[in-house]
């Protein structure tokens, strides 16, 4: 057995989200234990030369996957960008979708039958209404519905279908300013309910279209040992439960991001949906207890009913070393305890686990190349922050993209992004800009932040740090092939005029394991895209990405 020593954590700590003005301290102590008492934490990351990693299957664009073909699966379920997982089970068919903060057409639902191998249908949420934060979808009453907080506006919204595939209905303001992460439940007597952040809920009308009065305090939830290191404690992403004769209440507590131990799992249960809330003996359900972990900042978690009747959970977490990558779905097998807690099984999710039983796997995954003979929009390509004619910038004809030139640099054309999520990985294009454009790659985490390579009919354009750094003499003229390479955040640019027989390196590569959330805030992740700005409109086509392994 591998021994270990002690490991010291440092930084600031802070809350989550501004609206959540709650307390937190993080100070180094001893050895995690879930519900221990207050002794000093030490952190102990191993001291021995780790086993060699177990490797993920590969799939479309040789992107990486879960499903390892043999019974078992590896973790991410979700690989990449996929925060606050919303899970619902209807009949034997699974639905998931995710925070898609400013990236529109927005809230693409995903359909599973185990658990393990997802598809996209499409997005639920096309006008802009803010950057969207912890949905909820649930299903009552046969329809559909996703409850929507949103910062910029702050408050949260409903819409609502008939069918999940849609379409949605507009969306609908519930005028909740000070809250965030709304949970559904409906209680014993047939009342629904919004539980929020900082266990505090709300009555809503039986349509669920409205809210009835004013948020109430009902549950203090159960806080960690004074001494954790941790972000702050900021109650949030509250999930209602019946199982039994009991109400069980999930909560993500230690805050998102910061410290790799801070974001934590905790239970709570009542016999009515009216309390009083009881909280579970066991807490902290989940928590990453070493930065020597694979998965970082692990909580916000729902369980489900697996296919054959045992239980699972879903929840987000930061891959080890590429925070880039953003907040990343995980599956954890549920166990129902004697005392009538649960507890997850999983441990640290860094091995191989047995898949759900009876479910029936599909396809996972989507392309991420484009032969552009339709327009992806939603479940492939977002735009970032686009204004309300953003749509009409983009129009596909004769297998090739045109994008409407916008702005003056990726800063603010709204470009058009991926999500990529695998740790290495290489896209190219073919472009072309008309006079008095300006198009290029580019690599983008916020307006603020991104890098990229763009050029006019005579010079490149470098994006660095989300600024520009110079402009080189461009030899291709107005038509080139461009490649950009993102191999465990070293990124290269490579050009072609001859559609990609003979490439030249661009001579200014880049380091980008600092363009995440803890750099720049947002929660947000490094994602590939494409932007045109300028006059004119910019072709492309032939769009390939290859996850590198």
């Amino acid at each position: 057995m591998c021994r270990a020593g002690p490991f010291f954590l440092g930084g600031n700590v802070t809350g989550r989200r501004d609206m959540i003005k709650l307390a937190g301290a993080g100070l180094l102590g001893s050895p995690f234990v879930p519900g221990a008492g207050r002794a000093a934490e030490t952190v102990h990351p191993p001291s021995c030369p780790p086993t060699a990693p177990a490797r993920w299957a590969r799939g479309l664009d040789g992107q990486r996957k879960a499903d390892l073909g043999d019974g078992r699966f590896l973790n991410p379920v979700m690989a990449g960008d996929h925060p606050d997982p919303s899970i619902l089970k209807d009949g034997r068919d699974y639905y998931m979708t995710f925070s898609t903060f400013d990236s529109y057409p927005g809230l693409v639902i995903w359909h599973s039958r185990d658990l393990v191998n997802w598809r996209p249908l499409g997005p639920a949420l096309t006008r802009n209404i803010g950057s969207v934060w912890a949905p909820e979808l649930c299903k009552h009453g046969g329809r559909y519905y996703l409850y929507i907080p949103t910062k910029g506006p702050n408050t949260s919204w409903v819409i609502w279908s008939k069918r999940i595939e849609g379409p949605w209905s507009e969306p609908v303001d519930l005028d909740l300013p000070n809250h965030i992460d709304p949970g559904h439940a409906v209680g014993e007597d047939g009342s629904r309910w919004l539980f929020l952040s900082g266990g505090d809920r709300v009555r809503l009308s039986d349509d669920g279209l409205r809210r009835m009065g004013e948020p109430e305090h009902v549950y203090d939830p159960w806080h960690y040992p004074a001494d954790w290191v941790v972000e702050g404690f900021s109650p949030e992403g509250p999930k209602i439960l019946r199982h039994g004769d009991w109400f069980y209440m999930v909560t993500a507590v230690g805050g998102t991001a910061g410290p790799p131990t801070g974001h934590m799992v905790i239970a709570a249960r009542s016999r009515s949906i009216h309390g009083p809330w009881e909280n579970c003996p066991h807490n902290p359900i989940v928590r990453t207890q070493s930065p020597g972990e694979t998965w970082w900042s692990r909580g916000h978690a729902t369980l489900v009913e697996g296919p054959a009747g045992d239980w699972w959970s879903v929840y987000h977490g930061y891959e080890a070393g590429f925070w880039t990558l953003g907040r990343q779905t995980l599956l954890d097998p549920v166990e129902w305890t004697a005392d009538g807690w649960f507890r997850m099984t999983g441990g640290d999710l860094s091995r191989p686990l047995a898949k759900p039983a009876g479910g029936a796997p599909g396809p996972h995954g989507m392309a991420l190349s484009d032969d552009f003979a339709s327009l992806d929009l939603g479940a492939k390509w977002n735009f970032f922050r686009p204004a309300p004619d953003e749509r009409s910038r983009a129009r596909v004809e004769g297998g090739a993209l045109i994008l409407k030139g916008r702005g003056s640099a990726p800063v603010d054309s709204s470009p058009l992004l991926l999500i990529a999520g695998d740790q290495a990985y290489r896209f190219e294009c073919d472009i072309e800009i008309a006079p008095g454009g300006t198009a290029g790659l580019v690599l983008f985490y916020d307006d603020r932040l991104y890098c990229g390579l763009g050029f006019d009919a005579e010079r490149f354009v470098t994006h660095q740090y989300g600024i520009e750094r110079g402009r080189p003499a461009n030899p291709h003229g107005r038509r080139m092939r461009m490649r950009v390479t993102n191999d465990r955040h070293i990124v290269t640019y490579d050009t072609s005029g001859d559609g990609g027989k003979t490439w030249l390196r661009f001579d200014r590569g880049m380091e980008v394991s600092g363009y995440h959330h803890n750099v720049r805030g947002g929660f947000l992740m490094l994602r590939p895209g494409l932007y045109s700005a300028g006059e004119g409109e910019a072709h492309f086509s032939n769009f390939t990405f290859r996850a590198l392994g």
